[in-house]
């Protein structure tokens, strides 16, 4: 099967001479371009499968050859763009997103690092994947759940949402627990300290496909998990790791995607490097919220800091927990509280909800039928159905 094809936009000699090597070193078929010019027309003579765009270049820079390379396409074909820039200034990143690049990365960075963003984003877009030939296809989708604040539910969402997915509609998926210090996965599944977790996987420097399967838990309703370290001490592990070398994080994620249709993570609520990564490289945000004054806040700051971020607002979807409860705020008002359409309900049905964590024993398994199953099955069904008609479009 032909190699992946990746154009390298650059005007430096040098640089374009490292990146050839190794690219072609991990088996990419490589075309090369020395201004944006030329790089917007091999771009759409080409047909590259991702983009490695230079910023400052003669004829045309790399934030107007991106324009350009988008206004282009095709519906349904955009291909991947990496900026590559020589400064880690937030505005610069946030031109070069909004032009349309999908990631960016400074120089100088470590071939390591720029290898493994570059599988995550081909990936993320459904491309670049021809190592598995042994694997099935998978929608490879990265789906986060941040809680506006602590106590809206997040995590019950997250469970339930997975075991649907994998339950009712066939869905491989695999939860992962991003709530490093105090992750709630272990209690509300009613699963042990000795399980391997994401340390191990952040650790692992020749981490593949077969050794990811045997540091994930497999939990009786099928899905599967990666958890959160057992203690703070460990989680500061993660958390320096993820710091020194964010490729060990984009690797992790990589291997996921390939394995699952969905890899849904249950997030902490602080935005360090950490989260900022998962935010970059996530499809989809769902950001879970309820219908009172403070996390109406919360829900305000947070869509304002995506929008400083560059991303696009579909990426980021608000859910609103409880819809049913009273707090004097209906959807109405919420909606308009916040400038935009809440997409998704789900209803309040606290004793079940409570009941099911104190058990250990989620509501979709053991009583999916009720309302608030019902609930959450059609916000999966929902999500599911949206995440399936991108990824085809895509392909």
């Amino acid at each position: 099967m032909a190699a992946t094809k990746v154009l390298v936009v650059d005007d430096d000699l040098n640089i374009q001479r490292v990146l050839v090597f190794t690219l072609k070193q991990e088996g990419f078929e490589v075309l090369v371009a020395s201004d944006g010019e030329a790089g917007v027309e091999l771009a759409r003579t080409g047909e590259p499968e991702l983009i490695l765009m230079d910023v400052a270049m003669p004829k045309l820079d790399g934030y107007a050859a991106t324009q350009r390379i988008r206004q282009a396409e095709r519906a349904g074909a955009r291909v991947p763009i990496i900026m590559l820039t020589s400064e880690a200034d937030v505005g610069e990143r946030v031109k070069g997103l909004r032009a349309g690049a999908d990631d960016d990365i400074v120089k100088p960075f470590h071939p390591l690092e720029l290898i493994a963003r570059i599988r995550a984003l081909l990936a993320r877009s459904g491309t670049g994947t021809r190592e598995g030939s042994s694997e099935h296809a998978t929608l490879g989708r990265l789906s986060l759940f941040y809680g506006a604040k602590g106590g809206v539910g997040t995590t019950t969402i997250a469970i339930n949402a997975g075991i649907c997915l994998t339950a009712e509609f066939k869905r491989r998926t695999l939860l992962m627990d991003a709530n490093l210090q105090f992750g709630d996965l272990r209690v509300f599944l009613d699963l042990g300290l000795e399980s391997a977790s994401i340390v191990n996987a952040m650790n692992e420097p020749d981490l593949d496909a077969e050794l990811f399967k045997k540091l994930v838990v497999h939990h009786h309703t099928s899905l599967d998990l990666l958890l959160a370290p057992t203690t703070p001490e460990a989680a500061d592990i993660v958390v320096e790791r993820q710091r020194s070398d964010p490729a060990s994080l984009s690797n992790v994620l990589s291997v996921a995607r390939r394995l699952y249709d969905y890899v849904l993570v249950d997030m902490a609520k602080s935005l360090d490097d950490f989260n900022l990564q998962l935010f970059d490289e996530a499809d989809v945000i769902f950001v879970v919220m309820t219908a009172d004054l403070s996390c109406l806040k919360n829900v305000q700051l947070m869509l304002k800091t995506m929008d400083n971020l560059g991303y696009e607002r579909s990426k980021v979807q608000l859910v609103l927990n409880r819809s049913n409860a009273f707090t004097g705020i209906n959807v109405k008002n919420a909606e308009s509280v916040l400038g935009r359409k809440i997409d998704y309900q789900v209803i309040n049905e606290y004793r079940g909800a409570i009941s099911a964590l104190n058990s250990g024993e989620p509501f979709m398994s053991s009583r999916p039928d009720s309302p608030l199953g019902r609930s959450v099955a059609d916000f999966a069904r929902e999500a599911d159905r949206q995440a399936a008609a991108e990824v085809a479009a895509v392909r």
